[in-house]
């Protein structure tokens, strides 16, 4: 055996390596595909069965299972519930303003999770995204409101407590919205 070449004459051992991590790898690779590419089953985007966020003095405390990405979407809505006041067109020309509409809200709570880069009106919402309800983040949408559903709360600007976005246990009717989620949340 040469020693500066150990495995020259141990091809089968290679083969065998090489063989046991290509059927490491295989049942990633379906997982990667339906999700393209940005992870599959226990990745950010799944998180396992969802928990449900707890209000705790108007604020939504996200379960300890929730994907990152949903805690910072909660993270962000709660910068914004119940400190700000409600006015038409709120939220759209800047992240920071002293008071959100309806998609405003919505939008910042988004941008917190990475979902939205820019803020949009509820009637491009019916578009967004994926169809359905998702399993950690739903969006129900139509030309003149919307609101979301994140972690199994409500963030919305009527129908919560006081003036302005809040979260509430209660839902209200989605009859007229459409539904719809981020893609694997």
């Amino acid at each position: 055996m040469d020693p500066a070449r150990p495995h020259a004459h141990r091809p089968g051992r290679l083969i065998a390596l090489a063989a046991a991590c290509a059927l490491i790898a295989l049942p990633a690779a379906p997982a990667m595909s339906a999700s393209g590419g940005v992870g599959g089953p226990g990745s950010d985007g799944d998180g396992g069965k969802p928990g449900k966020a707890k209000l705790r003095k108007g604020l939504a405390v996200p379960p300890s299972n929730a994907p990152s990405r949903v805690k910072k979407v909660i993270k962000a809505a709660n910068e914004i519930a119940k400190g700000k006041g409600y006015c038409l067109g709120g939220g759209h020309s800047s992240w920071e303003s002293s008071c959100y509409d309806c998609s405003g809200a919505v939008s910042y709570a988004l941008h917190g999770g990475r979902f939205v880069s820019s803020p949009m009106p509820s009637g491009s919402y019916r578009g967004w995204g994926k169809r359905g309800k998702g399993k950690w983040i739903t969006v129900y949408a139509h030309s003149g409101h919307m609101y979301a559903v994140i972690a199994g709360l409500r963030f919305d600007t009527s129908m919560t407590p006081g003036a302005g976005p809040g979260w509430s246990k209660e839902m209200r009717s989605s009859s007229g919205f459409r539904v719809r989620h981020p893609k694997n949340f």
